[in-house]
């Protein structure tokens, strides 16, 4: 099979460039928003990529995982299903779960808590529209982070639509979508509900989401917007395996040893319900002049029965962007500076107990953490006769924490770190139509999130620092006619005191500051248009191809007795390749076949133990049938087309060598889209 897909790439792509070329926009003229700073990708000064609705449709139900990863730069992991974490250039170094280091916004909101950590597995895909991931650095913009940024996309035009689908494991389902400008109003209302009983023991998920959101332009100068969300997820935890393990039996949970029980017989798992909402009122004072203001607010009920214990954790989060904004014109110059503030608050209170089976059992520790940070950011643009951009920034960075510990005795304690200075530059050239070279300098710096200060050894960790570096990059935007669009950036990030996951004994995780890294790496990308091949038969043909060949090594490491200085980074592939080919047939039907190959990764810091590489298929048929006033699109997505055995996700540094959380083998999406 992957030989027949060889041969079809060099076919198709022949067949591609005897075809005349079409007419639709080009790929350089695709607008970013930059959070409310828009330019043409082709004169952008960021490391930028913009996640479109093809790329959206290659998603299961259930994650982003596919859309994400086509993106040179980016991984998406899913440890077990509903476990979820996000690695721009490797950042997954801390992550244990979840999504730390990267910072995520919806819409004008702020998904991302004031300690930098993430719930992105409580947004259904079917809710995106579009996402653009910045990566790297953006302090002037986004404030503290060193992996970088993501923005979600809700629908911007009238929709009304439901998703039905069931598949392989149980899997089921379904999505209300409706959108509409009514007056001055635009209004969205999506609805969720997703379950699957997996593939492994102890990893049944059940997702429900409830989305809501009112666009009232209530002047031609004043829009206000106003969001809530409410989420509600609960997904088993089956952990990872040994080799040997995995081996025997790929779907069974962690076993139970001699002096600890299993994941099936504690019922780990993850119980988070998160309502969050907000408001953010944009006003146009003149021409020149205008105004952004956001308030929001979240409650997190998190539950986390475990091997060793039963968390309960209650987060109430606060936070608010607010920026005065400044543009002008002249014949062949523009300007525009932005000055402004974006902060939060993160108070969680955290309650152990002994795991009884999933049942709460007698108290270990109850504890108080609340975490303040925020940062004042200023930044220009100036652009020279529409040829050379730039666009400079800074921003001033403040982190701290305070806890109190409440039983089984009294303790209080705080840490303040130093406030950081984060400059960022960028310059973009265009060449020529749509050819541009750009150039970027900027620093990054990422404090320990609330998991991280106190982590699953329910100990306060006072001796983690934030980790800082700086990341300089270099990049070429060609497009080449009217048909195919090249990309290419080198980087080289230098990080300092970088925060790395550890595990005990007993699969509690703790963290360390181990030294320097130095991350080194190119990312590519080859994309064609759309293109009509005029026949009845053969009707269309695209394709996209990306890859990130990364140099990441350890400097100045010492643990212990052993020095992994020049040792590859944990968890961090050398190399990934990912290829998406669609193409129409009989102006009907839509295939979509994808790969993602993944060289073999480092799971922990000796190197001592390798993944194996993967390639890894998936296709997607999608059939339109149009009747007066509707249309459904049947639609069969068979994932893991070879049938391989891999992981989609490694436990790094994991105690015991437990590294494995098996992926699926091949399985299958049955489903339709009904558009009014």
């Amino acid at each position: 099979m992957k030989k027949i897909y060889s041969i079809l790439s060099v076919f198709s792509i022949s067949i591609l460039f005897s075809q005349k070329r079409d007419s639709a926009t080009l790929i350089s003229e695709v607008r970013i928003d930059a959070y409310k700073k828009p330019t043409a990708f082709i004169n952008s000064t960021k490391s930028v990529a913009v996640v479109s609705e093809n790329l959206l449709n290659q998603n299961t139900p259930e994650r982003m995982l596919e859309s994400i990863n086509q993106i040179a730069g980016a991984r998406m992991e899913e440890r077990s299903p509903g476990s979820y974490r996000i690695s721009l250039r490797g950042s997954t170094l801390r992550s244990p779960f979840g999504v730390r280091n990267v910072k995520v916004y919806l819409d004008d909101f702020i998904l991302s808590d004031a300690s930098g950590n993430t719930y992105f597995n409580v947004v259904s895909p079917e809710l995106i529209d579009r996402m653009e991931i910045y990566k790297g650095p953006e302090s002037g913009d986004y404030g503290a982070v060193t992996g970088g940024t993501v923005l979600l996309k809700t629908k911007s035009s009238d929709n009304l639509s439901v998703n039905l689908s069931t598949g392989s494991y149980g899997a089921f389902n379904q999505s209300l979508d409706y959108s509409k400008q009514i007056g001055r109003h635009f209004f969205e209302v999506f609805q969720n509900y997703y379950q699957t009983d997996s593939y492994r023991e102890q990893s049944k998920v059940q997702r429900k989401q409830i989305f809501l959101k009112d666009n009232f332009q209530y002047s031609k100068k004043g829009l206000l917007k106003a969001m809530l969300m409410y989420s509600d997820l609960d997904y088993q935890t089956p952990g990872g395996l040994t080799l040997e393990q995995m081996n025997f039996n790929r779907k069974q949970a962690r076993p139970k040893t001699a002096t600890l029980p299993g994941a099936l017989e504690q019922d780990a798992g993850i119980r988070n319900k998160m309502i969050l909402a907000g408001v953010s009122n944009e006003y146009q004072f003149n021409q020149n002049f205008s105004h952004f203001i956001l308030l929001q607010g979240s409650y997190v009920d998190f539950e986390n029965p475990f091997i060793t214990n039963f968390e309960n954790r209650f987060e109430k989060n606060f936070a608010l962007r607010t920026h005065f904004n400044y543009e002008k014109k002249w014949d062949k110059i523009s300007l525009a500076y932005r000055l402004g503030f974006e902060g939060g608050i993160n108070d969680i209170l955290i309650k152990n107990y002994d795991n009884n089976k999933g049942i709460e059992g007698n108290p270990q520790n109850f504890d108080q953490l609340k975490n303040t940070s925020g940062f004042y950011f200023l930044s220009q643009k100036l652009n020279f006769n529409e040829r050379l951009f730039t666009d400079i920034s800074i921003s001033l960075n403040s982190n701290s924490y305070e806890w109190e510990r409440f039983f089984p005795q009294t303790e209080t304690g705080n840490i303040q770190f130093k406030d950081q200075w984060l400059p960022n530059f960028g310059v973009t050239y265009l060449l020529g139509n749509g050819f541009s070279t750009r150039a970027k300098i900027g620093k990054g710096n990422s404090a320990p999130t609330s998991e991280e200060i106190r982590s699953s050894t329910q100990q306060f960790n006072q001796n983690l620092s934030p980790e800082y570096g700086w990341n300089k990059e270099i990049g070429i935007r060609k497009q080449f006619g009217n048909s195919i669009f090249v990309e290419a950036g080198y980087f080289d990030f230098r990080m300092k005191d970088a925060i790395v996951r550890r595990q005990n004994e007993a699969g509690q995780e703790f963290f360390v500051n181990s030294g320097e890294t130095v991350q080194k790496g190119l990312e590519v990308l080859l994309e064609s248009k759309n293109f009509s091949l005029k026949n009845k038969v053969f009707s269309n043909f695209k394709f996209r191809f990306t890859g990130s060949f990364y140099d990441f090594t350890f400097k100045n490491y010492q643990q212990n007795q052993n020095n992994f200085s020049g040792n590859d980074l944990t968890g961090v592939p050398q190399t990934t390749i990912n290829s998406l080919l669609n193409f129409t047939f009989f102006k009907k039907l839509n295939i979509d076949y994808s790969h993602f190959y993944t060289s073999k990764t480092p799971l922990n810091d000796a190197n001592s133990v390798w993944s194996e590489s993967n390639l890894i298929g998936n296709i997607q048929f999608r059939f339109p049938v149009d009747f007066e006033k509707t249309s459904v699109n049947l639609y069969v997505q068979i994932q893991n087309l070879y049938n391989e055995e891999y992981a989609l996700g490694f436990d790094i540094n994991a105690f015991g060598n437990r590294y494995y959380n098996p992926a699926a083998r091949r399985n299958f999406v049955l489903g339709m889209k009904i558009d009014f």
